[in-house]
């Protein structure tokens, strides 16, 4: 992990990690079955009946393996970054199995925070695509993160 503060964040940076994830069927189903129990999360059979026409992730599957990837990312702050909430979190096509993803992310706006004055906010919008480049997943998530220590500013 870099050690990356507040003040390393730029908008507009856009960062493209290397690291995929592979969607697998058998995680697809057992995601569902603890978190999303709907047919078309749970089997083929359900998938065939759906609208999908065949088994498909769960977008919030697709949403913590994004988690995964931007989490183990050397584009990330020291410490960690602290979610705040999201503007925006959509789904354009479904993940089904042997999907391959990625993601990039981008630094549209900061600021520093007004009420912790150690730290800054940052929104980032990432997306996520699969291995035909297309876009699965779009977030536009709130940040804070670490600003340099005092040490670090002189």
């Amino acid at each position: 992990m870099s050690d990356r503060y507040f003040e390393d964040f730029a908008v507009g940076d856009v960062h493209k990690p290397v690291g995929r994830v592979r969607v697998e069927k058998d995680e697809i189903i057992a995601f569902a079955k603890q978190y999303d129990p709907q047919p078309f999360h749970l089997s083929d059979e359900g998938g065939r009946k759906s609208i999908f026409g065949r088994l498909v992730a769960s977008g919030w599957h697709t949403a913590a393996l994004t988690m995964r990837l931007v989490a183990g990312s050397e584009y990330r702050a020291v410490e960690g970054t602290i979610g705040l909430g999201m503007d925006n979190l959509r789904w354009p096509i479904p993940v089904v199995p042997g999907d391959e993803l990625r993601i990039e992310s981008e630094v549209i706006e900061k600021r520093p925070s007004n009420s912790r004055p150690d730290r800054g906010l940052l929104k980032i919008r990432t997306r996520t695509f699969n291995q035909a480049g297309q876009v699965v997943q779009e977030l536009i998530a709130n940040a804070m993160v670490p600003r340099h220590p005092p040490a670090d500013n002189a």
